[in-house]
């Protein structure tokens, strides 16, 4: 499953595409702060991780900016393809660290070959999901809708197993759960 996601442009393009309807959807309903109208504000972020070109658009984080010049409050949608603050796409950091067997030296390099990842941050990526995450507010409102509960030492691994479908499928319906996290500040989701 990982080594064909981890390459796979039509998967991406496809995440882009759920991005520029989350993001049309999120403009419509205005500035949080005074409700007028949004303008688009997207930046630039240098997304690793793909030995694949798909663009410049790809590497855009959607976003507006509230029209009234004496608000301007930045309102970013949510997102499927970035997880946060992490340079890494989202996708390539759940199967990464959802790889059951550990990072042996063997596989280490391929990795690094495949997307330009290192032991350590594959180390902190696998520390996010079993301590950073598990602190959140976002995940005690996300453990009370799984029942049994899954094994954060297993994470993502384990959430992964509760989606149904292929494998493309899984990995996506895990990225709509976490696209919450892609939105505001690191704090605002700390538990």
């Amino acid at each position: 499953m990982c080594q064909q996601l981890l390459g796979d442009a039509a998967f991406y393009r496809l995440l882009l595409r759920f991005d520029e309807d989350l993001a049309a959807a999120e403009r419509v309903l205005g500035c949080r702060v005074c409700g007028k109208r949004l303008e688009v504000g997207d930046f630039r972020r240098k997304p690793r991780g793909l030995a694949i070109e798909l663009g410049e658009r790809f590497a855009e984080r959607l976003s507006f900016c509230c029209a009234d010049r004496t608000c301007r409050k930045r309102r970013t949608p949510a997102s499927l393809r970035f997880l946060g603050r992490k340079v890494y796409l989202a996708g390539i950091v759940v199967l990464i660290s959802a790889m059951r067997c550990g990072a042996s030296p063997v596989r280490m390099r391929r990795l690094h070959e495949l997307v330009g990842v290192s032991r350590h941050t594959v180390a902190r990526w696998r520390r996010w999901w079993s301590e950073g995450l598990p602190a959140t507010r976002f995940w005690a409102g996300l453990t009370g809708t799984l029942m049994p509960p899954v094994a954060v030492a297993d994470l993502p691994a384990s959430l992964l197993e509760r989606f149904a479908g292929l494998p493309e499928e899984r990995l996506l319906s895990l990225l709509r759960s976490l696209s919450r996290l892609s939105v505001g500040s690191p704090g605002e989701h700390a538990a």
